[in-house]
């Protein structure tokens, strides 16, 4: 099969090498250093290249209506049409959905002026939970116990200082407690096919301190998370979504990222997304025994029929991000031992990379290198994780060193 993929970073990556190694002919658009050193790459535009299949990893492509410009032109699309890529473009719509198809999550308001958001603040005790409404690259969430904080957050969104036009509205929620969950579906149209779980780590920081990141490092499998636990997110909160798409004539094939809060009181929604989950993507792929061109061809088609299968290795991935990151990540710095690292159980997937014109790979990007490892368990797909970390180099790069340190955390769910 030949397969077109748009994107450039490690979700791309890791998707390309799950289709390369089953022998399929993968053509990227724009990828990257790492993709450009087992598939090919195309000088777009994406809606000219020939495929059986075409791929769409990031969301702002699906919320521009790539998948729809593709459909039109009968091409088989893994990823949502416009309609349905509101469900990430604006958390206030999703929010919004949620509440209609009676799916758990957290309790919310929505704002567009800064005096009615700050009331609201200061009518209960924190923690706040502060959402931008649009596409902000997993930065647009503030958790804080700090009214000041929360409100000072508010009134730089609401006036655009934040995100710009995508920050404009805001959602207020509910601060839920537990430990979190992503799990990633397969929806072909009319069901929800789930993969293996995985849990990922927000915060820049160790012991998930500091600003939210598009995602630090993330493990698969998630103990104590099986097939109980999976069949009543999929009959709770995928299968209502889906009813409440197709109510709407939304025809959903892609991925559907499910951010959840394992509380007290069950399983609820923080947060949906349009597409593979990054860092998740990165151990979840990987596990699947299944040919994935296949499995997302039957998506594409709106008949999934195959059971995906997973091995029972674990995976963890650790994050190497730039100095600054997520703020104002510094690129240019030049990038030694990425190559010496891939091995036996170790694949380092390239997510802000490029050449210089000398050649050298160099940091492009907030996130850098995702240093993936396997093992058979968590512990030690963990230590072979941090072992080949500490053979990359490059100025001021950071990195957590809690990834699946305490993973059995999650015992009793």
């Amino acid at each position: 099969m030949r397969i077109a993929v748009y994107g450039s970073g490690g979700r791309e990556h890791a998707l390309v090498s799950a289709f390369v190694s089953h022998g399929h002919e993968v053509i990227a658009f724009p990828g990257n250093p790492g993709i450009a050193g087992v598939a090919a790459i195309s000088p777009g535009p994406f809606e000219d290249i020939d495929a059986d299949l075409f791929v769409i990893g990031p969301e702002a492509p699906l919320v521009d209506g790539l998948a729809d410009v593709l459909r039109g032109q009968g091409k088989l699309v893994v990823g949502p049409g416009k309609d349905g890529a509101q469900l990430e473009g604006s958390k206030a719509w999703m929010k919004e959905i949620l509440k209609s198809a009676k799916i758990p999550t957290a309790s919310f308001r929505t704002f567009t002026e800064p005096a009615k958001a700050i009331e609201h603040l200061n009518s209960y005790d924190g923690p706040y939970v502060v959402k931008t409404d649009g596409l902000a690259a997993g930065k647009g969430v503030l958790v804080t116990r700090n009214r000041e904080e929360a409100i000072q957050d508010v009134i730089e969104k609401l006036n655009g200082h934040a995100f710009g036009s995508a920050g404009t509205t805001v959602v207020i929620e509910e601060a839920m407690e537990g430990p979190e969950l992503s799990l990633l579906v397969l929806c072909d149209g009319t069901k929800g096919v789930a993969l293996s779980p995985a849990q990922d780590f927000k915060r820049i920081y160790d012991g998930d301190q500091g600003p939210n990141t598009g995602g630090m490092g993330a493990f698969s499998p998630v103990p104590n998370v099986g097939k109980e636990l999976v069949d009543q997110i999929l009959s709770e909160s995928v299968d209502p979504l889906i009813k409440e798409f197709n109510k709407r004539g939304i025809d959903y094939r892609g991925v559907l990222y499910a951010g959840l809060m394992l509380t007290k009181d069950g399983p609820k929604i923080v947060e949906f997304n349009i597409r593979f989950g990054d860092p998740e993507t990165q151990v979840v792929i990987p596990r699947v025994k299944n040919d994935l061109a296949q499995l997302l061809f039957e998506l594409a088609s709106g008949d999934l029929k195959t059971e995906p299968e997973f091995i029972s290795e674990s995976m963890v991935t650790v994050v190497i991000a730039a100095e600054g990151y997520p703020l104002s990540p510094r690129v240019g710095a030049v990038i030694t031992g990425a190559e010496d690292v891939m091995g036996d159980g170790v694949q380092v997937f390239h997510a802000g990379t490029r050449r210089s014109s000398s050649g050298d790979l160099v940091v492009g990007g907030g996130r850098v290198l995702n240093v993936t490892a396997k093992g058979k368990d968590l512990k030690s797909a963990r230590g072979l994780a941090y072992e080949s970390v500490s053979l990359v180099s490059f100025e001021k790069m950071q990195y957590r060193r809690d990834i699946a340190l305490n993973a059995s955390e999650l015992s009793g769910f």
